[in-house]
């Protein structure tokens, strides 16, 4: 069976006309949606869409919103266009492993107190099961904690860390997921804390995002970017960051006031806590290694606006 895992938002006035649950999350109106694919116990069977956001660009209603209380029978998953039969749905807040991917660039040292304070507030925020590991980059990255669900103890880190050099975003990317292999928890996602683009990585662009496509990891990402980057590299962050968030179902915030940071990390902590998760066995599986193309749609309740739903886009099928 497998699973993937999304998230849905709302555009536009709810007007509910039937039994939804309907929660004013610090201003994000998300209806997250995960569904996990589980095959067999092989390992090159399990393939996961990540938690609740598909798409990082954040789709909100007027009155900004979290809406839970949906249903299997408003929901519809496609396979290479062709439609699915859901075997599983349910909504719960299951623990993640979770990887924090801190810039420690030169260019990050005027942000770096906001930046620790979100970071801890997503953390306290997070369900109490969730374990972190914590990677700090600059001109290469260091695994600055490794798994642990003590907050003390990545307070205690987080503290001793200092700001300078270049940014080897990708780098830290690519470790983080490659990190996430050694989690407890089947669901994983990283959440990436960077203010620009990459201008010191040995892998390439081309690289991550492959690994990326092939692994079960869910990428967020708090982006404090400059509107006057003078770089290419840095006026290509926002793109890049957005587009590794959206091929796994996370998305990206931008901050435009830093004060806003520790809101925005509690809303992402959030959102990792209410999805749905939808499973279904793909009626066609053939094992060739190909990319196989995955929709998730919905059909909005009577009396609601058009709902978006944001999904991880694919998944590369096993090879035996």
């Amino acid at each position: 069976m497998r699973i993937i895992s999304q998230r849905l938002t709302v555009n536009g006035c709810v007007a509910l006309r039937r039994l939804l649950r309907i929660a004013c999350v610090h201003g994000v109106a998300a209806v997250c949606l995960a569904a996990y694919v589980h095959a067999q116990d092989d390992p090159l069977n399990k393939v996961h869409v990540p938690p609740p956001t598909t798409s990082p660009a954040p789709v909100t209603d007027p009155m900004n919103r979290l809406v839970t209380g949906l249903e299997q029978a408003d929901f519809k998953v496609f396979e290479n266009s062709g439609e699915q039969k859901i075997r599983t749905f349910a909504s719960e807040d299951a623990p993640v492993s979770i990887g924090i991917i801190f810039d420690l660039s030169g260019s990050m040292t005027s942000k770096l107190i906001r930046a620790r304070e979100s970071i801890l507030q997503f953390i306290k925020t997070a369900n109490p099961e969730d374990e972190f590991f914590v990677i700090g980059f600059n001109d290469r990255p260091e695994l600055i904690e490794d798994f642990t669900n003590s907050i003390e103890n990545i307070q205690a880190r987080l503290a001793t860390v200092r700001s300078g050099h270049r940014t080897a975003l990708l780098d830290a990317i690519y470790y983080g997921v490659a990190k996430t292999k050694d989690a407890r928890h089947e669901r994983k996602a990283l959440l990436v804390v960077s203010d620009g683009g990459d201008n010191r990585s040995r892998y390439t662009e081309g690289e991550v995002r492959s690994q990326v496509r092939e692994s079960d990891v869910e990428i967020y990402s708090i982006g404090i970017f400059d509107p006057y980057a003078a770089t290419p590299e840095e006026r290509s962050g926002p793109l890049l960051l957005n587009e590794l968030c959206e091929e796994t179902g996370g998305r990206m915030f931008r901050v435009d006031d830093l004060s806003e940071m520790s809101d925005i990390a509690e809303k992402i902590s959030t959102e990792l806590r209410n999805q749905y998760v939808i499973g279904y066995t793909p009626k066609e599986m053939h094992r060739d290694g190909k990319w196989r193309k995955v929709k998730v749609k919905l059909n909005p309740p009577q009396g609601l606006p058009p709902l978006t739903v944001h999904a991880r886009t694919g998944y590369y099928a096993p090879l035996q």
